[in-house]
């Protein structure tokens, strides 16, 4: 059974910094891609960030330069670094992990609330 448990959302204001956590059980974290998602209201949930097993990550475009993902396997967890947030940051943050040949895994979400 795997289980992704996040933290780290609240509320700051724009320009500020928040860094999201994602702790994960089971043993397939290693070999995961690990992800972020967000959804605002109204919106779809859209990739954010995700890190290979290797540690190389990828961005959205929108985040490119403000955001940093990072993972320790040691902890089974991956990270959020969120800095100059803006107020289309806000939205419910879901981390997700995708192991090779099996079905992907998501968190219960964390909301992170940037006010202008």
């Amino acid at each position: 059974q795997v289980q992704l448990v996040e933290s780290g959302g609240g509320l700051v204001q724009a320009g500020g910094s928040l860094r999201l956590s994602c702790a994960a059980s089971g043993n397939i974290f290693s070999i995961s891609v690990m992800g972020w998602y967000r959804q605002a209201p109204g919106k779809q949930r859209e990739l954010v960030a995700d890190i290979t097993g290797g540690g190389f990550p990828d961005y959205v475009d929108s985040v490119k330069g403000r955001f940093t993902i990072s993972r320790d396997n040691a902890k089974n967890t991956v990270y959020l670094q969120m800095n100059r947030l803006k107020p289309e940051d806000t939205a419910v943050y879901y981390c997700n992990a995708k192991p090779p040949l099996m079905r992907p895994y998501w968190g219960q979400g964390t909301q992170v609330t940037v006010s202008s």
